[in-house]
Parts: structure tokens; sequence; C-alpha cells
């Protein structure tokens, strides 16, 4: 099958059957939905520029498996420049959205899983990557959206899977039969999950020989019986069933989550990739946040681009925009996101294959990048929030502007730069807020912080990669100290 066009996505993903609850309800339409539609287009989004001439070199690859072109989303990085390509693939397409388009998790799931399954079968014999290879081509052959599912609701965090009051706060195997597992449990934060046709689950921590049904990996589509969608709650989510778009910031894109239920599930055996091999849930893992780390060094760059952009345009409309502390503070944005995509960029060509023939990013370099995600979109945010002023959290809303009775009261005193049209400039408003505080910062925040795991995770990953030991032979070299 071709690279499939956007609209020809949108309509994949209306022939699913998924069983999806929010706000109390079943939603019958998701693909129609007022509040999930903006993040189905984010992912449409990675389907129109594959088919842009322009952004081929970006969008897409030639599959290592087949030879065939297929959507870089899909990929297992071959070499260095495709680690890179990642990253500038997804600054591009955070530029396009200013918001989550969903298919990196699924993107590093794949690429983690490749080379951790090979190694797998390397130690037992089995046939995980076999699994695992069959699976990918389906998924490039008819040019899937895949959602990775790692994080569990972990119940009681200072115990480990086995030792829960309940069992399910880890997803873990229930029976086992000669065709296959049936698993139960939850996977929470699952960004994209209803615009995916297929969910990789994977464990979430290292385990112990006592927590042997908790390592499990494998593939499902989205609509398997048993796997039940609970939408996650959004600040502002609810201004998008209003009608208007002002008030959205964004109005065309986003991103929602949700609390994944396996209930029952059951998962053939050509589909499962680890299955009681304890010592390679923490691969696995140790992979997955790698690769993930460093697509933070990419996404939350190119939102960042827009929200500087935007700030640049709020001090415009302002007319506050030839200050120098306004110059000085945009040139801050900047530094700061630079730095950002530097870690993205440098983890990437410092790469080295693993004996799959997959490349893997430099863990070290991945870890800093993401320890700095953690940090300076925060920064970026609160300079945006400082240049815009405070009308962008106490504007009137656009029902407001629309009114006869009050509207021309907010045109003429919401004013700003003459030659900039008063609606203009409140859209931009908007913008600034749906990144710091709305819906879209969830995706640029709060990702940023908690996303492919907590700072203390990194530090922890920087800990044990930084060599410490060698850094003290260097020094004990140029001191002349006897080691």
């Amino acid at each position: 099958m071709a690279l499939m066009t956007g609209e020809q996505y949108v309509e994949s993903v209306r022939k699913l059957n998924l069983d999806i609850y929010m706000f109390g309800k079943k939603v019958t339409n998701p693909v129609d939905d007022p509040i999930l539609r903006p993040s189905l287009n984010s992912v449409k989004e990675t389907y129109d520029l594959a088919q842009d001439p322009q952004y081929k070199n970006l969008m897409t690859a030639k599959s290592h498996l087949t030879g065939h072109e297929i959507n870089r989303f899909t990929h297992i990085h071959q070499n260095t420049e495709d680690l890179m390509n990642k990253v500038k693939m997804q600054r591009l397409l955070g530029q396009r959205t200013a918001a989550c388009f969903q298919r990196c998790v699924g993107m590093d799931a794949n690429n983690a899983l490749y080379s951790s399954t090979y190694e797998i079968d390397e130690k037992y014999g089995t046939k995980y990557h076999e699994n695992f290879k069959k699976f990918l081509e389906y998924v490039q052959e008819n040019d899937l959206t895949v959602d990775g599912a790692m994080t569990d609701v972990k119940g009681d965090r200072g115990l480990a899977p086995h030792q829960q009051a309940d069992p399910d706060l880890y997803l873990h195997v229930v029976e086992r039969r000669p065709d296959g597992v049936v698993v139960r449990g939850c996977k929470a934060h699952q960004t994209g999950i209803c615009n995916s046709h297929e969910v990789i689950v994977m464990p979430t921590i290292a385990m112990r020989e006592e927590d042997k049904d908790y390592a499990i990996a494998f593939a499902v589509p989205t609509d398997t019986k048993g796997i039940k969608l609970i939408i996650g709650r959004q600040s502002c989510d609810t201004r998008k069933t209003e009608g208007g778009c002002i008030d959205c910031g964004n109005c065309t894109y986003g991103g929602v989550e949700a609390l994944t239920i396996f209930d029952d599930v059951f998962v053939p055996n050509d589909r499962i990739f680890l299955n009681g091999e304890v010592e390679f849930a923490g691969m696995i893992v140790e992979r997955f946040a790698g690769f993930h780390r460093q697509s933070y060094g990419g996404c939350k760059v190119g939102v960042g681009d827009v929200l500087i952009g935007a700030t640049a345009l709020a001090a415009d409309y302002n007319g506050a925009a030839k200050a120098s502390h306004i110059k000085d503070k945009l040139i801050e944005m900047v530094h700061l996101n630079e730095t950002l995509f530097c870690g993205g960029i440098a983890c990437s060509a410092q790469g080295q294959p693993t004996k799959s023939g997959g490349y893997l990013i430099d863990l070290l370099l991945a870890n800093v990048c993401k320890q700095n995600v953690t940090r300076f979109p925060y920064e970026i945010g609160r300079l945006a929030e400082d240049i815009a002023g405070g009308l962008m959290v106490t504007a009137p809303s656009e029902a407001d502007l629309n009114s006869e009775e009050v509207g021309h009261y907010i045109r003429k005193y919401l004013a700003g730069v003459s030659a900039v049209p008063m609606e203009d400039r409140l859209k931009i408003m908007r913008l600034i807020e749906n990144l710091t505080l709305g819906t879209a910062a969830v995706g640029y925040k709060t990702e940023s912080m908690h996303g492919a795991g907590s700072p203390q995770a990194q530090r922890i990953m920087i800990a044990r990669q930084a060599n410490m030991e060698a850094k003290k032979d260097m020094a004990k070299r140029i001191a002349h100290i006897d080691k």
C-alpha cells in the first residue's frame, strides 16, 4: 500500500470501533467530536506533510525491511542521519501544529523494541524479534499510527508490582493459553491513543523474578475487545464546543490523553515481544525513554518556535516591540529554545548501532536534553506571559466580542496599535494563553516535565552514564596522582 493521505487516515480511524468515554458518556463518533477532532487533525498533518515534495526527505524514509517508501514515523533508524532527521521532522511538525502530533511515542517504542527483542532472542532463542518484524512490516505497509503504552498507574510507589494490594495496578498476564495470553491493567497518560490504529504495550520499570507476569510487551489493535479509553480532562477543553475559534487559541490542532483500561484483553502469540524475561524489562524501559527524551529536543522546540513568534507579535500589536527589555527577553526565549534543539541533535549525532543494526541515540546526552526540557519551556512560557500582558487571561469572550450590546466597547477599548485589527490582537493573546495555560499547555509544559519520565528519572540516568571514575582518572593524571 502507498503512503496514506491525510483524508485516507481520517477515514481509516473512522472505521475503528473504539470504546471511548468522556464527560461520563460513551463517545459514538470520536472523529467528528469537537473536543477530539483537533487532536486527530494534528496526526493528520503527519500524513499530509509526507505527501508534500517539499518535506519528503524529512517525512519519509526507505524501509530496511521491504525497501519501500514509508512514513518516517514507522521507520527503524539506520544511521545518525536518520536520528537527526527524526528530530528535525518533529520540530517541523511542532511548528505546523503548535500541539502534540502524537506519533512519536509509537515511533520510539518501535525502535526500542526492535533492538531489545533481537537481544532477548540472542540469549533465550525466542522468536520475539521475528514477531516484531512481522508486526512492523504490517505497520509500515499500511502506514498505521501506533500508540506506545508504557506508564502504569503504579499504585503504591514504594512497592514492586507483585507487592501491590491490587495486582492490576501494573498491567500483567492473568491467563496463559496455548495461542496467547490474557492481560489486565491500565496504562495512564496515553497521548493520541484515540487516534491510533495499534497500541504497543511495554513494562514501565525494571523487574525482578517475582514480577514475571508483569514483564510483558505486545501489540494489539486499539479497538480490541476489552480496551476502554477514558479521555483526560484538560484546561479550557470545552471552549472547543462553543462554536467559535478565537477563544480556543488554536482551534485547528490539539492533543488529548486517555486512561487506557485493558480489561482481560487477549494477545495472540505472534504479537508478543516479551513474556517473562524480567532482566530485559529494564533494557526496554531505558531504550524507549532514551528515544523519547531525544524526541523532546524536536517537538517542544517546534511548539516553542510558535510561542516565540506569537510573543513577538504580541509585542508588535501592543506597540512595545522597540523596548530594549522586550528585545532582550525575546532573545532569551530563542536562546533557550535553540539550546533544547542542540540537545536533540547532539544525542542523535553521537548515536551508535545496536546488535540488531538499528541505531540508538547517546543515552547520556538524551537524558541531558530532556533534563533541559523539564526547565526551559517553563521559562519560555513565563517570558511569553510577561511580554503579552494580563489581557491574555482577562479578555472577554468571543461571544461578548460579537454581542450587539457590548462588542463595540471591546473593539474600542482593547485596540492596540492602530494598524492592527483588534481581533488579531485578541487571537494572538488567546494563542499564547492556549500554549501556556490552556489545552496545548498539557503538551508543551506539563508533558515537558513528566513525559518520558520525571526529572529525577533523567538525573538517575545521568548519574549512571556519567562515567565519574573515568573523570576522576583524568584529574589524577593531570595532577600527577598515582592511581
